[in-house]
């Protein structure tokens, strides 16, 4: 059965795309932070505290920590050094 026959008209270049949009996908977690929640994550690697992270945004500390835990859960990791750490390595400052 040809490509005609089983639909699929797949040709080496489609396939190329997908496999580099498949790669492209491990940095796509970086575009599924908000904006908030990637300040807050450049925030964490500067050293402050929740509370000095809040008092720079305008928000409450609860806000800060909920907005940490939503970066920690979204970036795969559990603590403020592994997510600074991830910060680096993504280009979030």
């Amino acid at each position: 059965m040809g490509p005609a026959q089983t639909g699929n008209t797949s040709e080496p270049e489609d396939i190329m795309t997908i496999l580099d949009t498949s790669e492209q996908a491990t940095s796509a977690v970086t575009v599924s932070l908000t904006r908030r929640e990637r300040v807050v994550l450049a925030e964490l690697g500067e050293d402050v505290t929740l509370e000095e992270i809040a008092t720079r945004l305008f928000v409450t500390r609860n806000t800060v920590k909920s907005q940490v835990r939503s970066v920690y859960r979204k970036i795969g990791v559990s603590t403020r050094s592994e997510a600074v750490a991830w910060a680096i390595e993504h280009g979030i400052r």
